[in-house]
């Protein structure tokens, strides 16, 4: 996933696309705590290189400095990527297969972890590399874990909201089915009534995977298997197929991508629309907006109250090769403490990690979504967790937009997503 800057107009259509690049390929060098790598430069400070995402929204440059500052024999020097996820990841894989000592510290997407993870090449942070995490949202932290041990830091995070319009729909639903009774609203205003984004990329996996977790199901379960061939995934996957069919969902939607959908309900077309944060902003302030003084913002519905949203955000994980491990783990509690997890989130309309910054006042007066979002977060789902997730995500695209196109009923969907899955060597 790119980094996404929220709330801020240039963070449009460059930032949203999710496309998730396949594995980098080959294993990794690296061994799990106990020996090797992960039990090499433990007390190692010096100079350390920290690897992101473009910094659309200048939040990492004043950071690194105001750290440079207290820090002289320490200092953190910022290899800027591309804002294009697929490059992202892949520059990390090249750099990890080859042990580079000199990527310290990286910003990893929250689906990337496992993978990296699995292959060796993160440094867990436990023993006399533990991290606090006590005062962050749990979720945040559960993305940031692999086999019940913490790999990276969280960072910012991210979760669904559902918008609606205030005018029409006073009181916003609370479960699936309520939203899809107050189609008849949408019907009467000659206006579409719901939309996520259903385009074949990875935006589809996010909404496939909340329809199916928001129904009490799962891709995955505890023990990273396929649990697809279940009443419940059959529920959730079948409630999008449904809209689909009765035209709850409008038929254009199947090409809908963040942009395509933000922009439909901006334009007044939608009564519900499923999408990040970001689209606040955008709503509230673009002069073509035609629902500024109409929106309203609710968690997504899901079953018997809210429902699971996709998380989403990034987190900083320290390399096993690293030679300064010490000044690296410095840097990134650095990046958690309060007075920083603040700037990211009015800055660069980042999630914050800390929970106890969702309720605090002076905040939410400057970002009103956060209460929203924290019921979000709380009630988010990860994305599937496994090192195979390239594969799993593109059986879940595959499979999810053929049945919502009528080209594969659910049932056999969901069977051939099990078993793509399966092949892919998930819960082997």
């Amino acid at each position: 996933m790119k980094t996404r800057k929220f709330l801020l107009p240039v963070a449009t259509a460059g930032v949203l696309a999710l496309t998730l690049s396949a594995c980098g390929g080959g294993g990794g060098g690296g061994t799990t705590a106990g020996g090797g790598d992960a039990a090499n430069g433990l007390d190692g400070r010096g100079p350390i290189t920290y690897v992101q995402g473009k910094d659309n929204s200048n939040v990492v440059r004043p950071l690194i400095a105001k750290w440079n500052a207290a820090h002289p024999n320490e200092k953190v020097t910022f290899k800027e990527q591309t804002d294009q996820a697929d490059q992202q990841h892949d520059d990390l894989v090249q750099h990890f297969q080859a042990k580079d000592a000199n990527y310290d510290v990286a910003s990893v997407d929250v689906v990337w972890t496992a993978e990296f993870a699995a292959k060796g090449w993160l440094q867990p942070l436990k023993d006399k590399m533990a991290l606090d995490t006590s005062a962050m949202l749990k979720p945040t932290v559960d993305s940031a874990s692999y086999k019940d041990t913490l790999y990276a830091a969280p960072v910012s995070s991210d979760g669904g909201i559902l918008y609606y319009r205030k005018d029409l729909v006073p009181t916003p639903p609370k479960t699936w089915d309520e939203m899809m009774q107050m189609c008849s609203i949408a019907k009467e205003n000659k206006i579409g009534c719901f939309s996520g984004q259903y385009k074949q990329y990875e935006g589809l996996t996010v909404n496939a995977s909340e329809a199916i977790n928001s129904a009490g199901g799962s891709v995955l379960d505890k023990d990273g298997k396929p649990s697809l061939n279940t009443p419940e995934a059959k529920a959730g996957l079948e409630n999008l197929v449904k809209a689909f069919a009765d035209g709850n969902i409008p038929k254009e939607a199947i090409t809908y991508q963040e942009e395509e959908s933000r922009r439909a309900f901006q334009s007044g077309n939608l009564l519900f629309h499923r999408n990040w944060p970001y689209v606040y902003n955008l709503a509230t302030t673009e002069g073509a907006s035609k629902v500024k003084d109409k929106l309203g913002m609710a968690p997504l519905p899901g079953k018997d109250g809210p429902g699971a949203s996709s998380l989403g955000g990034h987190s900083a994980a320290i390399s096993v090769y690293s030679k300064n491990k010490a000044t690296a783990l410095d840097f990134v509690k650095f990046l958690v403490e309060e007075e920083q997890q603040k700037f990211f989130a009015t800055q660069g309309s980042l999630a914050p990690v800390i929970t106890a910054l969702y309720d605090d006042a002076a905040l939410v007066k400057k970002l009103p979504y956060l209460p929203v979002l924290k019921t979000s977060i709380e009630n988010a789902v990860p994305r599937p967790v496994t090192p195979f997730y390239p594969a799993v995500t593109q059986a879940i695209q595959e499979n999810s937009y053929a049945a919502l196109k009528g080209e594969k009923p659910v049932d056999q969907a969901l069977s051939d997503m099990q078993k793509s899955i399966e092949a892919a060597g998930a819960g082997s």
